[in-house]
């Protein structure tokens, strides 16, 4: 799962359980960076973590790395 956090710069990476697995933030150069926690650090190995285009563009590369799908939780504030 997918949901932005409070910071609108960094979305925050659960699994289906709601365990943490890490965050996208976006660089102030607009880039957008992985970074893995929790149990993703072992599962997201070797995975190349950015610098990525857009959100959907790292969301990709973490769905043909784990070979998963990324769902993204609506942001309340819209």
């Amino acid at each position: 799962m997918v949901k932005p956090a409070a910071d609108a710069n960094e979305w925050l990476l659960t699994d289906l359980l709601g365990r943490s697995m890490g965050v996208v933030r976006r660089s102030d150069g607009g880039t957008f960076l992985v970074e893995p926690g929790g149990n993703a650090k072992q599962t997201m190995t070797g995975m190349r973590c950015g610098p990525f285009h857009s959100l959907d563009d790292a969301l990709a590369a973490i769905e043909t790395h784990t070979r998963g799908v990324c769902r993204r939780e609506a942001d309340p504030d819209q």
